[in-house]
């Protein structure tokens, strides 16, 4: 194994990164179409699509996070300053954090409306035997919604760290996380 790729993260890991992403990012879209929607009922479809988008985020999330504990990540780069690392890890916790409880809230939440997750029609995860009631599922979607705020921020922190170390440092940070490039000290 060269240097190289002892800095940078595996092929799996990789992956599970970006795949994460992009469901996060759909769901985003979703959401945003959901509020557009002209009907209660086209804002439930769409919405469909935001709970069968959690619960495929909170499996790849789970088998990210068993993939880390059987193939730890790369060391972080010791030349990042200590403030830096700390924020990194940080930062990484929590939004691993945010990216397994709120499926779960949602689900719960589904299931105090007496609801299951229909996954695009493929499967269903049926509702947690929770006591029917709406008015508490209401206040946990409110908690859901609040919590994505946080979660969008943390996924910014994330991203103007990579860009601050690509653009400004130019240590090759980004490429820890692609196939391709030079990861540098």
């Amino acid at each position: 194994m060269t240097a190289d790729h002892n800095k940078r993260y595996s092929g799996v890991a990789m992956t599970l990164h970006w795949l994460v992403a992009i469901a996060v990012f759909a769901t985003v879209i979703v959401t945003q179409l959901a509020e557009e929607a002209p009907t209660r009922e086209a804002r439930g479809e769409i919405m469909a699509n935001h709970f069968a988008l959690g619960v495929i985020i909170f499996a790849l999330v789970l088998a990210r996070f068993v993939w880390r504990i059987v193939n730890p990540p790369p060391p972080q780069n010791p030349a990042h300053a200590g403030w830096e690392r700390a924020l990194a890890k940080t930062t990484h916790l929590a939004i691993y954090a945010f990216l397994l409880v709120m499926p779960l809230a949602g689900w719960f939440a589904m299931s105090k409306y007496g609801s299951g997750l229909n996954v695009f029609g493929l499967f269903e995860v049926p509702p947690l035997p929770v006591e029917p009631d709406p008015e508490a599922a209401g206040g946990i979607f409110e908690i859901h919604e609040l919590a994505g705020k946080i979660l969008i921020g943390l996924i910014v922190i994330h991203i103007l760290g990579a860009l601050k170390h690509s653009v400004m440092d130019r240590d090759g940070t980004i490429f820890r996380m692609l196939p391709f490039g030079e990861v540098k000290s």
